[in-house]
């Protein structure tokens, strides 16, 4: 599948979290991240965000696709990851 994470962590956790993203996904853009992942694979990166964030202070949002047919990524001004993969 192919994910899109998004992400807003408290400041002490925010630099775990982003080592945590980089381990499944490819960075875009500050605290954004895409790329294919095994299911498997996305069950473990949620359960190591949700052991790190407090519920109360950071939040995660998970865009899941089946594919990347139908789909098309824009970019406009500074770019700040790769391009590797592009939606």
């Amino acid at each position: 599948m192919f994910v899109i994470l998004v992400y807003d962590f408290n400041e002490k956790r925010v630099a775990k979290a982003l080592k945590i993203a980089r381990k499944y996904l490819h960075w875009v853009q500050n605290s954004v991240f895409e790329g294919e992942i095994t299911t498997a694979n996305y069950e473990k990166l949620k359960m190591e965000l949700r052991q790190l964030m407090e519920p109360d202070e950071d939040s995660v949002i998970f865009y899941t696709f089946r594919t990347q047919k139908y789909s098309k990524r824009e970019e406009m001004g500074v770019k700040k990851g790769g391009d590797e993969f592009i939606l």
